[in-house]
């Protein structure tokens, strides 16, 4: 049996269910848990229209951290450009942080918060 094989084993996590699905459930289980009250959160938002647009905005200004998926708005190259040159625009004006994680992912952070964006060897 492999690593993974036991890992998954160990959680619960049967061949039929892979590990999003996993920790999606886990979180609806543990609702009261998982969101205790605390100053900032990381909020995961996918990027459907411009109209998420503003609600990033809000987050922002709110002080939250948000992993942006941009997965659903890749088919449309022009308007995502546009959305994300406008949150470009908006985080740095509220001395926040933009960076690419990967193909699909976008992290945005409040002020005072800065990405490291280069790798650092010692």
């Amino acid at each position: 049996m492999g690593i993974l094989q036991r890992l998954s084993h160990a959680l619960g996590v049967g061949k039929g269910m892979d590990i999003e699905e996993y920790m999606d459930t886990i979180e609806l289980e543990n609702v009261d848990m998982m969101h205790e009250a605390a100053d900032f959160y990381v909020k995961p938002v996918a990027l459907e229209s411009e109209a998420d647009a503003k609600v990033i905005a809000e987050e922002l200004k709110n002080r939250n951290i948000i992993l942006l998926n941009i997965t659903p708005m890749a088919r449309n190259q022009p308007k995502l450009k546009m959305i994300v040159n406008e949150l470009k625009k908006f985080v740095t004006k509220l001395d926040g942080d933009i960076a690419r994680i990967d193909d699909e992912k976008i992290l945005l952070t409040p002020s005072k918060v800065k990405i490291v964006k280069s790798k650092h060897t010692k």
